[in-house]
């Protein structure tokens, strides 16, 4: 177990190694987030595991060429460069696979990813024969050695995170507009195809610097884990590529932390292992697609839908005794006539009513009388209203019968959006001036509770 001594000397960096490695991971997680949102958002999630896979072919390859031409088979970049051809070739494969055949895109990385890993398993087991010296470290490779990074490792991190950051800020219209409309992007005259390309060859030179770090197995989850954990906070393109850097950093520095004060503990997994734990933290609380912030979402929806049925439901009631009055006068409504409205139990509508109260829009009365102060009125008429522009929309537009349509608008009333409203503020205005009421009359007859 650490001591004091040893957490202190790692939270400060004070060892060189130590310092190395975490800023290192750091690098490559912030470069890792970035190309993943690209990825996520281009639903190309597999693309990165394609490309790892795709670079073990390569490195053996490499190192059996390096051997026979007498030369150093581990030399890490000679190794590189044969990670980076077999990656490149690797995703080239999948475009042509794509662009030539009805094969689609998930079927085609599937396809090259087990092909490629399995030549490159071959290669592998090829090279372990060779009289120079086997190939022992290449695994390193596959399941990642980030405690082995050296100053050179550093300078590559810093080098492919400085041109990922460089072009994604300055190609970053044309990488949002590929993201979200390809087609739209191609009819205006954009280069798609070496934009996809580019966009590929970005995320390839991260795969490939991170192969180090985390091993072609587990690269995959640092490339997708924090671009998921980010679409959680936000819906707009540069928030989350932010986010999506800033988790994927954080996952670095955090796992080749922690792994620095366990070193029996790889840091690779440790670091897979935080971008997991920030993915499940963003799932239960991002304020946009967390799963708690919808549950309270859709209760809260489900709480104001039960409260204006309430105040559509006092509304017709009131309006059923004098439809001819459009300020009608407040006055007060059964208990048992507003629940023979609905299929509402006594506590559901009681609950309702207690809702309704505490908002000001109803008086207390006991539970057996329910009374509209004026704020309620004027939000029931508005319900009320938007209920029948809905019935209106309905009838005319899409054909409903009117002796089903108050159904069909009571499930689309309560997301009505703004430009709809608008189109059918104008249709009421039209029978507004031609002497209809406020309110429209309901189309259908309001059946009425003795």
């Amino acid at each position: 177990m650490p001591d004091l001594a040893d957490i202190y000397h790692v939270l400060l960096l004070r060892d060189y190694n130590t310092r190395l490695v975490v800023v290192c991971t750091l690098l490559l997680g912030c470069a890792c987030g970035l190309m993943g949102g690209f990825l996520l958002l281009r639903k190309r999630s597999l693309m990165g595991d394609t490309l790892s896979h795709a670079t073990l072919p390569g490195i053996g390859l490499a190192f059996i060429v390096s051997v026979t031409l007498g030369l150093e088979g581990k030399s890490l970049p000679v190794l590189l460069l044969g990670a980076v051809l077999s990656g490149v070739l690797g995703c080239w494969v999948v475009l042509l696979i794509r662009n030539h055949s009805r094969i689609k895109d998930d079927a085609a990385m599937g396809i090259v990813l087990s092909v490629f890993f399995g030549a490159g398993v071959a290669v592998l087991g090829v090279a372990q024969t060779m009289p120079a010296g086997s190939a022992a470290g290449l695994e390193s490779f596959i399941y990642g050695k980030t405690a082995s990074m050296v100053w050179g490792d550093f300078q590559i991190l810093m080098a492919v995170t400085g041109a990922v950051l460089l072009l994604s800020i300055l190609l970053f219209k044309e990488f949002r507009l590929l993201c979200f409309d390809e087609d739209f992007a191609a009819a205006q005259g954009w280069p798609v195809r070496w934009l996809d390309v580019l966009l590929l060859a970005l995320v390839a030179l991260v795969t490939v610097a991170g192969l180090q770090a985390v091993g072609l197995i587990l690269i995959i989850a640092f490339l997708i884990t924090p671009a998921a954990a980010a679409r959680f906070w936000s819906e707009r393109l540069d928030s989350m590529l932010i986010l999506s850097a800033g988790i994927g950093a954080f996952s670095g520095w955090l796992g080749a932390s922690v792994s620095a004060f366990f070193p029996r503990m790889p840091a690779g997994a440790v670091i897979v292992l935080v971008a997991a734990g920030c993915f499940l933290i963003s799932m239960l609380l991002g304020k946009e697609r967390g799963v708690l912030v919808r549950l309270y979402r859709h209760a809260r929806l489900k709480r104001d839908i039960g409260r204006q049925h309430l105040l559509r439901a006092l509304y017709e009631i009131i309006e059923a005794d004098d439809p001819q009055v459009p300020e009608m006068a407040i006055r007060p409504v059964a208990f048992r006539q507003v629940r023979g409205r609905r299929t509402w139990s006594d506590s559901m509508l009681k609950r309702y009513m207690r809702q309704a109260y505490q908002a000001g829009l109803i008086e207390e009365s006991g539970g057996e009388i329910i009374t509209l102060t004026e704020a309620g009125l004027a939000e029931a008429a508005q319900v009320t209203r938007n209920h029948r522009l809905w019935e209106m929309y309905l009838i005319e537009y899409a054909d409903v019968a009117t002796s089903r349509v108050d159904r069909d608008a009571d499930a689309v009333e309560h997301i009505l959006g703004e430009r709809m409203v608008a189109t059918l503020e104008a249709k009421l205005m039209q029978l507004h001036e031609a002497g209809g009421p406020a309110v429209p009359v309901s189309p259908h007859p309001i059946r009425p509770v003795d």
